[in-house]
């Protein structure tokens, strides 16, 4: 018995559906790695597992304000139970004036801006550009130091209110 023009056609389309599917996004599962990837603000991401330290840093970015400085956005989160200090931020060996809390102790966020701000940061007068990447330093007095990329964005939407 010869199969029939539909039934090849029949299994020609089922096989190439199967192939499509299993080899997708949808192939690997509703817990596939690139379906999972959430980026909810622009700013950059850091975490610090050096010398026994457990820091998180979200949504670090600069806001420039009129005159060219910028002002620092951003959560830090130390989860390991030995306490920590942010000793200093610095933009191309610029440090930034810090005020307010430093001391990262357990679970206890310091934040830089916001309604639930704890700390400032300003980078005065180093000709901040937003829509510009640049290399920013982080520097711990127990985890050391790290640097990130970070965006500079102006002051409108979220940011409209942050001043110096």
């Amino acid at each position: 018995m010869r199969p029939t023009k539909f039934k090849k056609l029949s299994i020609a389309l089922i096989t190439s559906a199967l192939a499509l599917t299993l080899t997708g996004c949808y192939g690997a599962g509703p817990n596939a790695e690139t379906r999972l990837i959430k980026r909810v603000t622009d700013g950059a991401e850091v975490i610090l597992k050096e010398n026994g330290a457990n820091i998180s840093v979200s949504n670090l970015l600069l806001v420039a304000t009129e005159d060219g400085s910028a002002v620092v956005i951003g959560t830090f989160v130390n989860y390991s139970e030995e306490k920590d200090s942010l000793v200093g931020l610095s933009v191309n060996g610029i440090p930034a004036v810090i005020t307010g809390e430093t001391v990262l102790k357990q679970n206890q966020p310091i934040r830089f801006e916001g309604d639930s701000a704890t700390t400032k940061g300003v980078f005065n007068a180093v000709g901040a550009v937003p829509g510009v990447n640049i290399p920013l330093t982080l520097t711990f007095a127990e985890a050391g130091e790290v640097t990130t990329t970070v965006i500079v964005r102006d002051q409108r939407d979220d940011y409209k209110n942050v001043t110096k």
